[in-house]
């Protein structure tokens, strides 16, 4: 779609995402706009008392963005050449950017082991007290494990809500959508065959054919 159509129906397009997405810290959806998405099925969920307890907030805050550097936005994606890899040619194109994540859910999920994981190494020193850890073959590193995971989907999940209810809204299609996720872990292999938990604070990967913004 042609970016004129956003310079011709500007406030369409602000008012679609005013209706169709949420801003600010603890907002969710009333009951009857709640999204529904296979995610909420997923069995994890029932597996921790923290996944119990967050279940039905997460439900409410499916589709929305959540305060601090959270947003939805138009915008325009310039190609300067072709590229067959996203099945797009030459030209500009109107373009949808959200940053949301895991909302009320991950963030409890965050303080939760993270004051386990400090109360595990008390020497550790003040100033570097949040970078405590958890081994992962312990109980509280597998169910950290399960329960970052989760996250990261219900966070997937999150923005594909809120692509697909706007873009309804506003009558359109998306022709390519890429998506990651930041301030996530990762297993990866290194060259040597040897298996390391990758954190990126803020960054995505960014390897050969992965597509990132």
């Amino acid at each position: 779609v042609s970016t004129h159509l956003l310079d011709q129906k500007r406030e369409m397009f602000e008012k679609i995402l005013l209706s169709e997405t949420r801003f600010g810290a603890g907002v969710g959806w009333e009951r009857q706009r709640r999204a529904n998405h296979a995610v909420m099925e997923n069995p994890a969920w029932e597996q921790l008392p923290i996944l119990r307890e967050m279940k039905g907030t997460a439900w409410e805050q499916l589709g929305t963005s959540g305060g601090g550097n959270h947003f939805v936005e138009w915008g325009s994606l310039a190609l300067e050449q072709d590229a067959p890899d996203l099945g797009l040619k030459i030209g500009r194109y109107l373009a949808l950017l959200s940053h949301s994540g895991s909302r009320g859910t991950g963030a409890r999920v965050a303080e939760l082991y993270t004051k386990i994981a400090m109360a595990q190494h008390t020497t550790l020193d003040g100033k570097v007290k949040h970078l405590a850890w958890l081994d992962l073959d312990t109980e509280d590193g597998q169910a950290y494990w399960l329960a970052m995971e989760l996250a990261g989907q219900y966070a997937s999940a999150n923005h594909y809500v809120i692509h697909e209810r706007v873009l309804a809204a506003a009558g359109l299609e998306a022709l390519v959508v890429v998506e990651n996720h930041h301030n996530y872990a990762w297993r990866e292999k290194l060259a040597d065959g040897s298996e390391v938990i990758v954190h990126r604070k803020g960054a995505t990967p960014a390897g050969r054919g992965v597509l990132g913004v």
